[in-house]
């Protein structure tokens, strides 16, 4: 087959390429450099911050107009991370593309996906993502067509048959010639459809959108109405009412939030990129924050994925040189090219003694293959499949940890691949051995102090399984079953807590043990390398890579372990950890702003009163009690697992505060004893130090990083009042307005720690 099949000649081939240049698809699964522009600066928050900016230009007051380089630099630096994250990412992308074989001027070539030209023969095997449209000139495969049916059975395709790109091959090995390329692609048109309606699921991204929304909503109708009740209830001149109203809505606007958010998720895509790690989604990242179960794939993830034969156990009084002929013949004629087939390659040798009528490849449902000669037909498969009941001598292997197949006979030829015959005769045991990864049970043990349920989900037998699983140092290991003796229903909902090893597990178990475990609220992370792993992997809530293993696994999942480094997993899991937890602390600072703003215009608008800052001092507390913590502390590893909502608890965090700071201008704006000057600098030196009782609270506990930015920016703020107090519009504070600041500010700082004592002792309760 392989001599007739000439495929295209190199002519043909540039030809055919200078013709589809046009249908080339994306080579980037990365936004666009021009997206990462018009994303960082087409948003809604800038246009109001510019469009604040420029009232304030318009009525001359240029110092106010210092928040706008705050903007300026957000755009920036949000633009660099962003492409230099995309950069990181495009790089590990070209070697995560899968490759196809295929067949040029006679000759087996293995070329990039982008390479392939219409009439191209490709060869496919099992484990390969059909990278185009094509047809089958020869050979016959099992195709799952999953990911672009949702159906997950396999089907049976021979010559003549459409083979779609996004589908991948289960078994069997065939040559077919591309029918479409690029974007005339049958996945590729899919793709571009679900890309308008997709909406990514992400807490953070739809928080953002839910924080921009109401502020919208409220910002330009609120604006208006305290201008105008400005310029026709007090009388204030325009510039003055426009310099009062643009404070009043630039505090609106949690403008760092934004650029915090991006940055800490692109830093997090740099750090794993670092580390060969690809994050193909990156919203994964705080997925990964919330994984309480990591279920394993056994072989390829724990293990090596590498085999070797250890034992032969004779079972028959068939010639030892017969079997060696029958299986060497087998090993010659095979379509698969997993990790069992290689080793037997490798004991056996590759040898047409006999010449192949029927090969029935192997399935990871059906767990066995065959190929039928002239003499009668060899099965391969799981030994309790082809041998039953099983030799003591075979038990013995199986119970030392050793994966074992078994070798079976039948005198006639076989085509049915739904059953296996009834009289088969066992011709002998063959145990191998799969050498776990290094370091597994130091890096099963992190998870475990970490919080994270490990299970180890594997289609070997159960002794088989549970040997790996102790060797590996998986906690409460013994609590293993095996799936195969379940029937057709089983009680996924009850098994999915109850066990951590689950043997003979069949693809369509490991996706709806995923779904049972997410049923019972966990956050699940699912890693494999096969094609048995896929359904698993596109059901959990992060799915992980090996890079080693299959195209398709390593396409569809979200995080790809390139070097396939097991001992990685920890840093996968906990970096998302890290980002979120970063987040979520210093988001509650950024909230602060955004509330006592909305409360306190909405007072001024009641009381008629002017808003009590302008956007300059606005800007200071913007750049030294948001911004300069938040932007330091963002690399602390902080990896406890994320509690609640994250709007939740940075709204619940920055409320208390932003009511104390209502509270008290309020008082101190009806305090008939002082100045108009005297009044506004106690409003503001209230502001700044509550703001700074919030970020010191955030800092909680404190360390040797959180001390040094609490201090350097309580002295920084201070220092700038000190130097410049004409320019931010307070003066000196008199004996009098020393005690009723810090009289006021002792009751807040009291009742803000009775509050969050309470607060702390009703979480807490069970």
């Amino acid at each position: 087959m392989e001599l007739a099949i000439k495929g295209l000649t190199t002519q043909e081939v540039t030809e055919r390429h200078i013709k589809d240049t046009f249908k080339s698809p994306p080579s980037s699964l990365t936004k666009s450099k021009l997206q990462i522009y018009k994303d960082n600066i087409l948003t809604l928050f800038n246009i109001l911050n510019f469009g604040i900016a420029l009232l304030l230009f318009s009525v001359g007051a240029y110092a106010n107009m210092t928040f706008i380089v705050i903007i300026i630099l957000n755009i920036t630096i949000g633009i660099w991370q962003e492409l230099k994250a995309k950069k990181l990412v495009d790089e590990l992308s070209i070697l995560n593309k899968p490759k196809a074989k295929v067949i040029r001027n006679g000759i087996e070539l293995v070329v990039n996906m982008e390479e392939l030209v219409k009439d191209d023969v490709m060869l496919l095997e099992s484990g390969q993502q059909i990278c185009s449209d094509s047809i089958i000139l020869n050979g016959t495969v099992e195709i799952n067509e999953s990911l672009l049916t949702g159906e997950s059975e396999p089907i049976l395709k021979s010559n003549g048959n459409e083979l779609y790109s996004g589908s991948f091959v289960v078994s069997g090995k065939c040559y077919a010639t591309v029918a479409h390329v690029g974007k005339e692609n049958y996945a590729i048109k899919l793709a571009e459809e679900a890309k308008k309606a997709k909406q990514i699921s992400s807490e953070l991204l739809n928080s953002m959108k839910k924080i921009t929304q109401l502020t919208s909503f409220i910002i330009v109708p609120l604006g208006i109405l305290l201008f105008m009740q400005a310029i026709f209830f007090r009388l204030s001149p325009a510039d003055v009412a426009t310099i009062s109203t643009a404070a009043a809505l630039l505090g609106m606007l949690p403008k760092g939030l934004v650029l915090l958010i991006s940055i800490s998720l692109a830093s997090g895509v740099i750090r794993l990129a670092k580390m060969k790690i690809l994050v193909q989604n990156i919203y994964s990242l705080e997925t990964l924050a919330h994984v309480d179960v990591l279920c394993l794939d056994k072989t390829g993830t724990i293990t090596s994925g590498k085999l070797k034969v250890k034992n032969i156990l004779p079972l028959t009084t068939f010639k030892q040189e017969d079997i060696q002929a029958l299986l060497a013949s087998y090993c010659d004629a095979s379509e698969d090219n997993n990790a069992t087939l290689q080793a037997l390659q490798e004991y056996f040798g590759k040898q047409a003694v006999y010449a192949p009528l029927t090969i029935i490849p192997f399935s990871s449902l059906r767990k066995w293959s065959s190929i039928s000669f002239p003499t009668g037909t060899i099965f391969v498969g799981a030994v309790e499949k082809i041998i039953h009941p099983l030799p003591k001598t075979v038990e013995q292997e199986i119970e030392q940890g050793y994966r074992v197949i078994g070798i079976g006979f039948y005198d006639g030829s076989w085509h049915n691949r739904e059953i296996l015959p009834e009289k088969i005769q066992p011709l002998c045991a063959i145990s191998m051995i799969d050498q776990l990864r290094e370091n597994v049970a130091s890096t099963l043990n992190y998870f475990h102090e970490e919080g994270v349920t490990v299970k180890i989900i594997s289609g070997d037998h159960i002794k088989t399984a549970t040997l790996v699983a102790c060797k590996a140092g998986l906690r409460n290991w013994e609590k293993a079953i095996d799936m195969s003796l379940l029937g057709e229903d089983p009680a996924y909902d009850i098994i999915c807590n109850e066990y951590n090893v689950f043997a003979r597990t069949t693809p369509k178990q490991k996706q709806f043990l995923v779904k049972a475990l997410q049923n019972h609220g966990h956050k699940v992370a699912m890693t494999g390398d096969g094609v048995n792993d896929l359904l698993a992997l596109r059901e959990a809530d992060c799915s992980i890579a090996i890079a080693g293993g299959s195209d398709a696994s390593r396409q569809i999942s979200q995080i790809v372990l390139l070097d396939s480094d097991f001992t990685h997993l920890p840093s996968v899991v906990l970096e998302g950890r890290k980002v979120i937890n970063n987040i979520t602390r210093t988001a509650g600072v950024f909230f602060i702003k955004t509330i006592y703003s909305f409360l306190l215009s909405c007072a001024c608008a009641f009381f008629n009163m002017p808003f009590p800052f302008i956007p300059l001092q606005i800007t200071l507390v913007d750049a030294f009690i948001e911004a300069y913590p938040s932007f330091l502390t963002i690399l602390e590893a902080n990896t406890k697992q994320p509690r609640g909502s994250f709007l939740k608890t940075a709204l619940s965090n920055a409320a208390p505060f932003s009511v104390a700071i209502t509270l008290g201008i309020l008082f101190f704006n009806y305090a008939t004893f002082f100045t108009a000057l005297e009044k506004h600098t106690l409003m503001y030196l209230l502001l700044i130090a509550v703001s700074v009782l919030s970020v010191i609270k955030s800092c909680l506990p404190l360390n040797k990083l959180r001390t040094f930015i609490c201090v350097t920016m309580t002295l920084g703020i201070i220092s700038v009042l000190l130097i410049l107090p004409g320019i931010f519009s307070i003066t000196a504070a008199t004996v009098l307005m020393q005690i009723y600041f810090l009289t006021t500010l002792a009751v807040i700082t009291i009742c803000l720690v009775m509050f969050f004592n309470m607060k702390t002792k009703f979480t807490s309760l069970p």
